[in-house]
């Protein structure tokens, strides 16, 4: 598919509400933020009531409840899908159906088989389907991998990331969020902020040739503080993964549920000539909510490196959530009008797929 650069690209979003939700927050500040490139023209919800209030919020000329009838809107040249992780598959397959071009938000399915299935289909329609992993999108990760490439830090020796989440991993949770403390939904510590920060380091430094995991609950109840109830999670809230990338660098990365004093995010990547940091107060990586210091040579302490204009290509906020995500779609209607490949495609991530489903199994603690 491509589209013409003389005219927006017709966007429907699958899952805006007007209550709020990752859609309203990042994907509408983001699109309009890009309006030249992008025109938001049809929205579904759950109900048709939830789709009016939504379609009235935001201003989007077309509202439904059904998705079916949306993806086959002649003006819908981009279906977005924004919903929790179990519908993903549902939607991507009745949007390829339609011959739309996709932009899934990640974890692309429901464990590896669904990912696997929507790759397949993408391919035999010959459709363009992007997968959200934005982190590549953020502008000091491109920085980042720009100064390992052109040898800042001289030969990589080793790489090390560490992060802290919160809730629902921290044992404590809303009724919104404690669905992400279920394994069988497909969104867990593991899939979403581990599986972001393990796309970007390997996009950055190269894949794992070995990897070695242990994964555990610390925190086997969560209390759902506006319910005032507990539930039992079997979803892992310690995760430590270590391996060499195919260049031999050795790289660990621990995850864990509960913020630090100490900070919460932290990526570390060494070399033989200098040393990069990557730090934030956020342990989603994919917020793009990072600084990035380095030395090499002769100093003997970090100094800041602010990100040169040239990776930034949209005038957001860089502390807010929709900051990654305008970035990404920035790439993406460069792919769409210009035929390039600066978004990952479900054939990359269904290799993350496939990388979590390799770490996985190696939880029994």
């Amino acid at each position: 598919m491509m589209v013409g650069v003389s005219q927006p690209i017709g966007v429907g979003i699958v899952g805006l509400s007007a209550n709020g939700g990752w859609a309203a927050l990042a994907h509408v500040p983001a699109l309009r933020a890009l309006s030249q490139q992008y025109e938001i023209r049809a929205l579904t919800a759950s109900t048709n009531e939830a789709a009016a209030l939504a379609a009235a919020k935001f201003g989007v000329p077309f509202h439904t409840a059904d998705p079916a009838e949306m993806v086959k809107r002649p003006d819908v040249d981009l279906v977005v899908v924004t919903v929790k992780v179990p519908f993903h598959r549902e939607l991507v397959e009745l949007a390829l159906a339609a011959g739309k071009a996709v932009y899934c938000e990640w974890p692309l399915g429901n464990g590896l088989r669904e990912a696997e299935m929507l790759t397949d289909l993408a391919d035999k329609r010959q459709l363009r389907a992007f997968i959200g992993l934005q982190a590549r999108a953020v502008p000091a990760i491109r920085y980042v991998k720009e100064l390992v490439e052109t040898g800042y830090v001289g030969k990589v020796s080793s790489t090390s990331m560490l992060a802290s989440n919160g809730s629902p991993w921290n044992g404590l949770s809303s009724t919104r969020r404690v669905y992400l403390a279920d394994v069988r939904n497909g969104a867990t510590m593991l899939t979403i902020p581990f599986g972001h920060s393990i796309d970007a380091l390997t996009w950055t430094l190269g894949k794992f040739r070995s990897v070695a995991a242990t994964l555990t609950v610390h925190r086997p109840q969560v209390f759902v503080q506006d319910q005032g109830i507990s539930i039992h999670t079997e979803a892992a809230d310690q995760i430590m993964v270590s391996g060499l990338l195919d260049d031999g660098v050795a790289a660990s990365l621990h995850f864990r549920g509960g913020l630090s004093r100490a900070g919460s995010f932290r990526w570390e990547i060494n070399g033989d000539e200098g040393d990069i940091v990557v730090s934030g107060g956020d342990g989603h990586l994919q917020y793009g909510m990072v600084s990035v210091a380095g030395g090499r040579g002769e100093q003997k302490e970090l100094v800041s490196m602010p990100v040169p204009d040239k990776f930034r290509s949209v005038p957001l906020d860089p502390m807010h959530h929709s900051y990654a995500v305008a970035h990404a779609y920035a790439h993406l209607a460069h792919d769409l009008c210009n035929g390039t490949r600066l978004v990952p495609t479900f054939a990359e991530g269904l290799e993350l797929h496939r990388l979590l489903d390799q770490i996985a199994p190696q939880s029994a603690t």
